[in-house]
């Protein structure tokens, strides 16, 4: 409590102010405070009382995020004041006393959209056409200045008691939209910050009005992402045959450069976006990016062919950010933002919603998780991030769905768990209820998880730290927390182990699994039925993973260049520590495997099909340092192939 102290703007010394981290009550009431500085940084505080001062601004509130009750009477403060604070504090539940908790609702969803299509609908109409297709810095400058000017006074919306908050919106939407229309930096300060609470417990949350705690880019129909200042050079790549003698090729690229290719590439070179940097900073060349998911095709019918169903809409996540990418076109759709973030793994589930009317619809669904330990659920075609769930204190790793149960959702943490959650389905006014369902206990942290195709609901395996592992997660068995049921041993020297790090694992049909371990350039292809022995009896048994080949690839001992697979295709991809991406064509084997039922197998060592070599990119005429490949998926057709790398740049190829 610093009441009536006679305290003045400047007697709150952001220095000392800035070491009170764990503050949550502050009051500063019947004092002399005409603002507030900047720059306080209390990252916890949720009640703040400021009745009986001078103040005649809001918008350095903004500061604190998790600021849930707010007063502030007897201050030169308005109606537009009150509205702004709803805007800008995305937790705040009492103002003056008052529950403001569907009117700040409607404030930040309702009040924003319709802004957002006026403030589009002008720029349409009186604009767009001012401005040259090959426009210089000046006609930007002018075109900004003209349009904000012209915005402000011409958009209007709700009751004239609120025209200054109005046009305080309509700017702040406008510089938005210029941003990105004009590739014009955004202005940081429109976008509100999500604090960490370091002591949360674990719990889940489902109220609407927490929800949008995610800064949205708004309802624009594209984002325009940092586009790399490039030059491609074609370089060229080996295309490897396990019986045939390497040839080279060239890559063809869309880069003004000319094209030097001889023959045809399985893929050639598409973009390369710098989509997820730190403050949009074009000198972000350290974000790493982690996953990537391609969004699944609404409105299939019954159609489960994945080709069919196949889309060039990949989530991406990486540092603070998850974006939207159109492979094709190279655009950002939508970014989503929390500054105090780092998001480790994407899912999507599609999920069958009740909108007006008591009419169903089947809308997608993507869940973001990363260092946090908190699961964010975003509803993509709203532009609305609806809830989270609190599902560990430590750092979830990877998220996955199950493919029958829909709002069946897997998150393994560093906190050596895997938890089974059911998000449940939203209303209309996006109310849902999570519940934990099940509790599987790993020996060591778990890394990538995997649902068994022919039995998804039955079992799951999971690459740790510590060795590859199985889980029975039958829901009608009563125990909620379980143990392992195998562990599998693969060959290391001479004999077999069960300890090594598993950074990657994939099914590529509904028997084969494709690992990757902490060995030097091993990546093993082995049969889950043949491995697995579901009449064993009791839990934690070891079991000898049954090789079918081993893939040849980087001798690197670098860990997490984790691989992906196409089953449509039988295809596996995995990155090296050079930038490039292997590529294997198992069309030829799977076959052989299959009829190969209940015998061993000899086990083949396979070449590679082609490796994608990283072109000569040059950022500023530079080239970027070191690059990993983090990640490498394709589309379910295999017409994207989406590369992310240590070095905040997503590479996306196409299949010639």
């Amino acid at each position: 409590s610093l009441s009536k102290l006679q305290l003045e703007t400047g007697d709150l010394d952001p220095r000392l102010f800035s070491r009170l981290r764990h503050l949550q009550k502050l009051d500063l009431s019947d004092n002399l405070l005409d603002k507030f500085p900047n720059s306080l940084t209390l990252p916890d505080l949720r009640v703040l009382n400021c009745n009986n001062n001078k103040l005649e601004d809001v918008t350095a509130l903004k500061q604190f995020p998790l600021l849930e009750e707010l007063t502030y009477e007897n201050n030169a403060l308005t109606l537009n004041d009150d509205y702004k604070v709803m805007f800008l504090l995305q937790n705040l539940r009492l103002l003056n006393g008052k529950d403001i908790t569907k009117l700040a609702n409607h404030v930040r969803r309702v009040n924003s959209r319709k802004l957002t299509s006026k403030v589009t609908a002008h720029w349409e109409k009186f604009f767009r056409d001012q401005l040259p297709e090959k426009h210089t810095a000046e006609q930007v400058k002018s075109i900004k200045e003209k349009f904000l000017k012209s915005v402000q006074t011409n958009v209007v919306y709700g009751p004239s008691s609120l025209s200054e908050f109005t046009r305080w919106r309509v700017k702040m939407i406008a510089e938005e939209f210029l941003a990105c229309s004009l590739g014009l930096e955004l202005n940081s300060d429109t976008e509100p910050e999500e604090k960490t609470d370091e002591n949360e417990e674990e719990s889940t949350e489902s109220p609407r009005e927490a929800a949008e705690d995610m800064a949205q880019v708004s309802d624009f129909s594209s984002y325009i992402h940092n586009a790399l200042s490039v030059t491609v050079t074609p370089s060229k790549r080996k295309r490897n045959h396990s019986k045939s003698s390497p040839g080279n090729k060239r890559s063809k690229t869309q880069a003004n450069t000319k094209e030097e290719s001889e023959e045809d590439v399985s893929a050639e070179p598409l973009h390369f976006l710098q989509c997820h940097s730190k403050g949009n900073s074009r000198e972000d060349f350290k974000t790493q990016l982690w996953s990537c998911v391609f969004e699944p095709v609404l409105d299939s019918g019954a159609r489960k062919d994945p080709i069919v169903n196949s889309s060039r809409t990949v989530a991406t996540c990486g540092g603070e950010s998850v974006c939207l990418i159109d492979c094709e076109t190279g655009t950002v759709l939508k970014k989503y933002k929390v500054a105090t973030e780092e998001f480790f793994s994407v899912a999507w589930t599609t999920l069958t919603m009740v909108i007006s009317d008591s009419r169903k619809k089947a809308h997608n669904i993507l869940a973001a998780a990363g260092r946090r330990g908190i699961v964010k659920l975003i509803h993509v075609a709203a532009d609305f991030c609806y809830g989270e769930i609190k599902a560990h204190k430590k750092p979830i790793a990877t998220v996955c769905f199950s493919p029958t149960q829909k709002t069946h959702l897997f998150t393994a943490s560093y906190d050596k768990r895997i938890a089974l959650w059911d998000i449940g389905i939203p209303d209309c006014d996006y109310n849902f209820k999570a519940s934990q369902l099940l509790v599987l206990e790993t020996a060591s942290i778990p890394l990538r998880i995997a649902l068994v195709p022919t039995c998804p609901e039955q079992y799951l395996l999971a690459g740790c730290e510590g060795g590859c592992f199985a889980w029975n997660i039958k829901l009608d068995k009563g125990q909620k927390s379980r143990p392992f049921e195998a562990i599998f041993q693969f060959p290391d020297e001479e004999s077999m182990t069960t300890s090594h790090r598993v950074d990657g694992l994939a099914f590529l049909n509904d028997d084969v699994i494709v690992s990757k371990s902490s060995k030097p350039g091993c990546i093993y292809l082995w049969s889950w039925s043949r491995s697995f022995d579901a009449k064993g009896k009791g839990c934690q048994q070891t079991m000898s993973a049954v090789i079918l080949a081993e893939l040849e690839w980087s001798t690197t001992d670098m860990s997490y260049l984790t691989l992906s697979t196409c089953p449509a295709r039988e295809y596996v991809f995995c990155g090296d520590e050079k930038g490039s991406v292997w590529m294997y064509n198992l069309s030829n084997y799977t076959t052989a495997w299959g009829s190969a039922k209940g015998k061993r197998s000899e086990q083949q060592r396979i070449s590679p099909t082609q490796i994608l070599k990283w072109p000569e990119l040059r950022v500023n005429g530079e080239q970027p340092p070191e690059i990993l490949v983090n990640n490498v998926v394709a589309d379910p057709a295999f017409t994207y192939l989406v590369v992310l790398t240590s070095v905040n740049i997503t590479a996306i190829w196409k299949k010639s």
